[in-house]
């Protein structure tokens, strides 16, 4: 292709970062909500299959017209197996076996606990991340925030015990797979889109060996349901890492993960307005308090250069950070 057109203002235009991070809003958002009517005609294991199927498949016809290679090693191939269960096979279907119990607008919002729990990960497991007040503050308001979700008041009144903590676990499986890629899988020669287009396809194999063994082939194939693991796994899977994986590129990870505060809102609304999920008043409170504190959790301290030191820029000082 043409660089002076790739690189053209009017291109970029059409496909602004916003409108990018919107999109990726919404299809993480709806993706709760694909899960809760695929469940309904699928087992949570074959959700699970059907959604990094599909999502495999978009990233590997992204990885076809790039013409990226596979990572080879097999050492870089087992890290890619354990990350693609923490990061993919594990927490996708503990979220879908979690909707069998509870409103999607609920799992969203446990999902939006991930910040929280790599945040209180991360004081013990990097010691790049040092704890500030700041971050230590986020995080006691993002446990008040969940509390609040859970109506502790109530004694958890009406809510379903199992099918929340799944959601959570299935939250603390996120950051506890990217601490391990950073540890074991960072500075790699291979591209990201190869590395991550390897792992989601060993995650289906994965889902692939568990799934006959603990689930039945399914007698029908309802369309709605059906319909919904494939966006499930093309939109909220595919589409969604390839978004992404373009955002942090050129908004830095920072920006790009902003998108975890929105999730929740559009799970939320989704369910209520489109499965008729009852909310009520603790669950919206709640999730702003949660979301409060994971903003506090990922605040960063400003740094000012010493005026008694002047120094000229050295590009060994610069670190990227990676997403916790």
């Amino acid at each position: 292709m043409n660089s002076s057109v790739t690189s053209s203002p009017a291109a970029r235009r059409v496909f602004d970062w916003r409108l990018r991070f919107g999109l990726l809003s919404l299809v993480w958002g709806f993706s709760f909500l694909f899960m809760k009517v695929g469940t309904e005609a699928f087992a949570p294991f074959q959700v699970t299959l059907g959604r990094l199927a599909f999502g495999t498949a978009v990233v590997a016809a992204a990885m076809g017209v790039k013409r990226e290679r596979l990572p080879r090693g097999a050492r870089t191939w087992a890290h890619l197996a354990v990350a693609g269960f923490l990061l993919n096979a594990l927490p996708f279907s503990l979220f879908a076996f979690s909707e069998l119990t509870i409103p999607s607008s609920l799992a969203g919002i446990c999902n939006a606990t991930s910040p929280l729990w790599g945040m209180a990960l991360s004081l013990v497991a990097l010691s790049e991340d040092r704890p500030t007040r700041r971050r230590v503050a986020g995080l006691g308001i993002g446990f008040l925030g969940v509390l609040t979700v859970l109506g502790v008041w109530q004694g958890f009144h009406g809510l379903d015990v199992t099918g929340t903590a799944l959601a959570l676990l299935a939250s603390l499986s996120y950051p506890i797979g990217w601490i391990y890629v950073r540890r074991t899988l960072a500075g790699s020669s291979h591209s990201h889109l190869s590395l991550s287009g390897t792992q989601l396809g060993l995650a289906t194999l994965q889902l692939a060996v568990v799934t006959p063994v603990f689930t039945s082939a399914p007698t029908s194939f309802p369309v709605l349901p059906l319909l919904s693991v494939a966006a499930l796994g093309v939109l909220g899977t595919g589409l969604a890492f390839l978004i992404q994986y373009d955002l942090v590129a050129e908004v830095g990870p920072t920006t790009a993960q902003m998108v975890t505060y929105f999730t929740p809102v559009i799970a939320t609304a989704a369910g209520v307005a489109l499965l008729g999920e009852s909310l009520s008043w603790s669950t919206p409170v709640g999730a702003v308090i949660v979301l409060a504190g994971a903003a506090l959790t990922q605040s960063r301290p400003r740094t000012t250069p010493r005026a008694t030191a002047p120094a000229p820029p050295h590009p060994a000082r610069v670190r990227q950070r990676s997403r916790t």
